[in-house]
């Protein structure tokens, strides 16, 4: 369908947005905005229109052949009605219903959650019947990283000590701090030493579900593509035992293709166990001595080019506000269909934040088994939540609110624009491996560390992290690139945010914006540091979801 113009205050102009639906094709305007706009109306459906500045009460605006007054402050990000809404009927952003009004909404009026309530059902009829059209490739896109056996590329080189439960989370700490900056200087190859930690490990069913997924993450992370060596870390006498875990995710050193030969044993692996190196000095000591030898193998690995095929991208919002949904996560979209075009992978996750928009998803789904299987990981979660007295609607959070987001479906409506418009290949458990190719989703919660984690996990080698409210966030070993919604986010914070997606609402358009980041990205795969790794964070956000009693 031809994408249908949008008009700002009083300029008929219209602004590029991205779309994870062609039914969603409204938002997909062919024009940027005419810059210093009051306002954006983004679906000719809608009944709000979003406030780009702030609104005064008393305000004369302009849409099309439609003119109306600010009854009352309207907030920059947030939403006001351009129609008469009884109450009880929908009120409609992006060209969807994002919930219902709870009394009569006159035009004019601010709408949020003193008028506006969270009401979600789904077409499960409409599910893997909009199927895109297969993109064309894209050769031309290259990054420098660093090859590994079995086809894997890192854009970092990092050397890990992995602690599998909390009880050796200091003394895998204190291993990974004897390799400070001055210690690393002679490996130039090398990022840095950095020690995995969490608050799980034991009080759970053996093989139970606990067990197996946290067993999937501390796998996943010694064998990521960024890791160029690493250490096992327990305590001796923990559920999960450093054995299962060596034998059950089939864990070796690999560096570059070619080092390990067929006949090489697995258990080869090094692990210290506290209670079997003589306690807490001595397991350290013991620990620094195996990672001073393994320095220079880790080091020896070079950077080369490899195509753009090679990236799994995570892609994440934290400290959304109601530009996020607008600018940067349309923008990354756009970036994402770029990575697809290239051969590579885009992976969406918060299943939470999924919630009220997965049918843009199931729509597109390859098969009607893909679409089924988020689907039943939305009931899943709606079970999980009532289990525990909570709501899916409560996941925008009291900073998402402030800058205008008011139900989970709206929130999730401009979330999920992240994944870009082409086809849902497959849905995955969460930190399982991502072997397909495109555009997948991993199940995951709202919560940002927990989200990051499962995916990187999963094998993702770069993280695309979009927020309004401004989130600073590191996660090592994958650079976490930064995307501001809007410009004032990127001048307050300028050492935090990497990328300016403000100027989608400035006069560039969506699709040129996200190809500039798309580069950006490329760069930071090749080495260019982020902001959070100039800052050196990353080093406390790993934390494995846990799902269920502790024993």
């Amino acid at each position: 369908m031809v994408p249908t113009p949008l008009a700002l205050l009083g300029l008929q102009s219209t602004i590029l947005l991205h779309s994870a639906n062609s039914r969603f094709e409204s938002v997909l305007a062919l024009n940027p905005p005419i810059p210093h706009a009051k306002f954006v109306l983004l679906n000719p459906r809608d009944s709000v229109i979003v406030a780009l500045q702030d609104l005064e009460p008393g305000t004369d605006l302009v849409l099309a052949d439609q003119s109306f007054a600010v009854r009352e402050f309207i907030p920059a990000g947030h939403k006001m009605a351009i129609r008469t809404i009884a109450a009880e009927l929908p009120v409609f952003k992006f060209g969807w219903a994002i919930g219902l009004a709870t009394q009569a909404i006159s035009e004019g009026q601010h709408v949020h959650s003193h008028n506006l309530r969270c009401d979600h059902t789904i077409d499960l009829d409409a599910i893997a019947t909009e199927i895109p059209a297969d993109v064309q490739p894209i050769n031309e896109f290259t990054f420098d990283g660093y090859q590994r056996a079995g086809g894997k590329v890192g854009t970092r080189n990092y050397l890990a000590i992995i602690s599998n439960v909390n009880c050796s989370a200091s003394v895998a700490k204190l291993i990974a701090n004897r390799f400070d900056s001055a210690a690393l200087a002679p490996f130039e190859n090398i990022d840095g030493v950095v020690s995995f930690r969490h608050g799980s490990g034991c009080a759970m069913a053996f093989e139970g579900s606990r067990h197996r997924m946290l067993t999937r993450v501390l796998g996943g992370m010694a064998r990521h593509a960024n890791i160029g060596g690493f250490l096992l870390v327990g305590l001796g006498c923990e559920q999960g035992t450093l054995d299962h875990l060596v034998r059950s995710q089939k864990l070796h050193q690999i560096t570059a293709p070619g080092q390990l030969d067929a006949d090489d044993d697995v258990d080869s692996v090094p692990v210290l166990s506290i209670q079997n190196s003589g306690g807490t000095r001595s397991t350290v000591e013991q620990g620094v001595q195996i990672v001073a030898e393994m320095l220079p193998r880790v080091n020896a690995v070079r950077r080369c080019t490899v195509a753009a095929s090679n990236l799994m991208l995570a892609t994440e919002c934290g400290g959304s506000d109601g530009y996020s949904g607008i600018t940067a996560n349309p923008a990354l979209g756009a970036a994402s269909d770029l990575l697809v075009a290239c051969g590579g992978t885009t992976i969406l996750s918060e299943t939470a934040e999924i919630y009220g928009a997965e049918h843009l998803l199931t729509r597109r789904a390859r098969s009607r088994k893909v679409a089924e299987k988020l689907l039943e990981r939305i009931e899943w979660w709606k079970w999980y939540c009532r289990n525990y007295g909570e709501e899916l609607d409560s996941n925008p959070s009291v900073g998402n609110k402030a800058g205008g987001l008011t139900t989970i479906t709206e929130k999730s409506l401009g979330a999920v624009s992240k994944g870009g418009t082409t086809t849902l290949e497959a849905v995955y458990e969460y930190a399982e491996p991502v072997e397909e190719r495109g555009f997948v989703v991993m199940d995951s919660p709202g919560f940002d560390p927990a989200s990051v984690t499962g995916m990187v996990a999963g094998g993702a080698n770069l993280v695309a992290f979009t927020t309004g409210r401004g989130s600073c966030f590191g996660f090592k070993p994958t650079p976490s690139f930064k995307i501001a919604s809007n410009s004032r986010l990127f001048a307050r914070l300028p050492e935090d945010m990497d990328f300016n997606a403000g100027e989608v609402i400035e006069g560039r358009s969506v699709q040129e914006v996200g190809r500039d980041l798309f580069q950006r990205l490329l760069d930071t795969a090749s080495g260019e540091p982020t902001c959070s790794e100039r800052l050196g964070l990353g080093d406390e956000e790993f934390v494995p979801w846990q799902v269920g009693p502790v024993l």
